[in-house]
């Protein structure tokens, strides 16, 4: 292919798939149609992704795969940090920034270390919702100057281990999420000595948006009332510690799309924040929460699965709405803490699935005749397929679905031969596939035809699993950008939804991103038999890694982390390579015990040989073969099937 060519159609690719809109700069297609990272959206700081593929090979890696880029989660925590303090700057702000990382969003080791250590020029802290998330933030935090923020409800062992935190010198804030609350971590601080650091949630009247907008609003699952407000400071004056109330906190709902919902929330929040300040208590941090959307999408817009606002934008509005009722109120301007924690992680891996084959409903170049023995049925499926025209093609269409039923009637009747049938229903889809091209570039495309589109679209058969890797997706219609990591010198023409290895209907990928709204297909290129067809989902960083379950029991996936390195030949190391669940893990993890399996099959093995029905050799090599198998990979290999390498497989299956 000429180069100006193949440099026009990666350049269609890139806008098909609507790269720039969602990526950020993270993400680019290259000359030889590979999609390359870009971790600090550098030029010349490109990651092939295809060459990350083959390393996977050397190394004995299996597919699905997870790549992280440490540098782009450090990429994030300053862009965040800079952004607020651009916007303190520009406004006036008579304060700072300290924001948290909030570790639900992602509580693997490696990557909240990343975020505390890419953190530490700016003080920034981490949020903690659990006892087992503040046992961990207790250890890795080292920054005295930065904050450990405890959320969520408590018992007294979390509330002694954050006091453990401020004995230590370390600021550990306990949010008060209920009234009842507040009171045993007085009397908890009481028994262990210390002046306990107190945040209180107000519950706002102002509402988020989008998926998690009942996260806000006065029926919210946290948060205290103005009459709890009020009861608490009459607490602490009485008690003699006012000053103990540090911070006030609010949320809004995680992945808010519209700037307006973040301004009017805050404005409404820090009139709680001033009104309590001049209660005689000493405050000093306004916690704004989450809420810092993701263009998943990269449409700009208040559609669920983007935002209509920039990182400036959402920077500047938070600092210039504190700033103003904190003016008209006479109070001092708070230090601003946010847990922007999506934001932070969503961008920083990419998960690289294999499409193994494909399931079409076309059988294309495949020539059909009718013969003697088929109804007239054929033959007039035939005359509509030859005669198509662009003037008749809904009237076509209707001609061929009539025909279509009147086959499957006398099939149930039995008055129809099976390879009869078949020939109708081939010549069929071939009739609906050329009905869709002479409606491509319509305006207005018949709601039947497009219903008809989706029902060509092949199924991409992918060894992963949507329960364990992208739950969100599956539970709540969440929208990930999906597209091919190479062959992208090449025009998609075909279309398809992705479908996992699991046993369960629903485990699939049939809604994808779109400029305007959602579709159900993704334009894919044509799986070829003896190869692997790659595709990576993106912006996958936040949640998926731990809310993914064990659905038929294929567990974590295998991991590579990946580092830039200017001395290195290729620019960039692969730092660790961690290993997804063992068939044995995950049965442990369901209350198996591999040995006592493994002793019932040798029990079995050893029956069989008794009973003749196998011999000695072949009884122990099966035993042995059955036990190896715990240390297998749970996902799908059919690297066994490749006598020329990773780059060699594929089936592909029609239907």
């Amino acid at each position: 292919m000429l180069q100006d060519s193949a440099g026009s159609i990666t350049a269609q690719n890139s806008s098909l798939y609507n790269v720039e809109g969602w990526s950020e700069g993270y993400v680019r297609i290259n000359d030889a149609g590979h999609v390359t990272m870009r971790p600090q959206r550098k030029e010349g700081e490109e990651i092939d992704l295809m060459e990350l593929v083959g390393e996977a090979g050397d190394r004995g890696l299996r597919f699905p795969l997870l790549v992280r880029f440490h540098d782009l989660l450090r990429d994030r925590v300053r862009r965040l940090n800079e952004s607020f303090a651009r916007a303190i700057s520009e406004c006036g702000y008579k304060n700072q920034y300290r924001g948290v990382f909030p570790i639900k969003v992602n509580q693997l080791c490696e990557v909240v270390e990343e975020i505390v250590d890419a953190g530490l020029p700016y003080h920034f802290g981490i949020e903690a919702g659990s006892k087992p998330e503040l046992i961990a933030a207790l250890a890795v935090h080292s920054d005295p100057e930065s904050l450990v923020v405890g959320n969520g409800y408590k018992d007294d062992e979390f509330i002694r281990a954050a006091l453990i935190g401020i004995k230590l010198g370390k600021k550990v804030i306990l949010v008060v999420e209920k009234l009842e609350e507040f009171h045993q971590i007085l009397a908890v601080a009481k028994q262990v000595g210390v002046t306990p650091m107190i945040g209180a949630r107000v519950r706002l009247l102002s509402k988020g948006a989008g998926k998690w907008a009942t996260s806000g609003g006065e029926n919210a699952k946290f948060g205290l009332s103005t009459a709890d407000l009020v009861s608490m400071s009459d607490t602490l004056h009485a008690e003699g510690i006012p000053n103990a109330l540090m911070l006030l906190h609010y949320h809004v709902g995680s992945q808010v799309p519209d700037i307006q919902t973040i301004s009017h929330a805050t404005r409404e929040a820090t009139r709680f924040y001033a009104k309590l300040k001049k209660m005689g208590h000493a405050l000093g941090y306004l916690d704004v929460g989450g809420g810092l959307g993701v263009d998943y999408d990269g449409s700009r817009t208040s559609f669920d699965s983007s935002r209509n606002y920039s990182l400036h934008e959402y920077t500047r509005d938070i600092v210039y709405n504190i700033m103003e009722v904190c003016d008209s109120e006479q109070v001092e301007h708070p230090v601003i803490v946010s847990e922007s924690g999506r934001f932070i992680v969503a961008p920083h891996s990419v998960l690289i699935i294999e499409a193994f084959g494909s399931i079409d409903k076309q059988t294309y170049g495949a020539e059909v005749s009718p013969s003697p023995e088929d109804p007239k049925l054929v033959s007039d499926m035939l005359e509509i397929l030859t005669g198509l025209s662009e003037k008749r093609r809904l009237e076509n269409l209707h001609d061929a679905q009539q025909i279509r039923d009147q086959a499957q009637s006398m099939f149930d009747l039995g008055l129809l031969e099976l390879r009869s049938k078949a020939k109708i229903d081939t010549l069929y889809w071939q009739i609906a596939a050329a009905i869709v091209k002479l409606h491509a570039g319509m305006k207005q495309v018949p709601e039947e035809v497009r219903e008809l589109e989706v029902a060509l679209a092949d199924q991409l058969l992918c060894n992963f699993s949507v329960f364990q890797s992208l739950l969100d997706h599956w539970a709540l219609g969440q929208l990930f950008p999906v597209m091919p990591i190479h062959r992208l010198d090449e025009v998609p023409e075909r279309s398809g939804t992705l479908v996992d290895i699991t046993c369960d209907s629903d485990g699939k990928m049939a809604k994808f991103i779109d400029f305007q709204d959602v579709k159900e297909t993704l334009p894919v290129h044509a799986v070829r038999p003896g190869e692997p067809y790659y595709l990576g989902i993106f912006l996958s960083g936040a949640y998926q890694d731990i809310m993914g379950d064990l659905h038929n029991l294929f567990g974590r996936v295998n991991e590579m982390h990946v580092f830039l390195d200017e001395d290195e030949d290729a620019g960039y190391y692969i730092e660790e390579v961690l290993p997804g669940n063992t068939i044995d893990q995950v049965l442990t993890l369901t209350q198996w015990d591999t040995k006592e399996l493994a002793r019932k099959i040798k029990f079995q093995a050893d029956a069989a040989l008794k009973g003749d029905r196998l011999k000695p050799n072949e009884a122990m090599r099966l035993a042995d073969e059955y036990e190896k198998m715990f240390q297998s990979y749970t996902y799908l290999d059919f690297n066994a099937r490749r006598p020329n390498g990773l780059m060699n497989s594929g089936t592909k299956t029609s239907d």
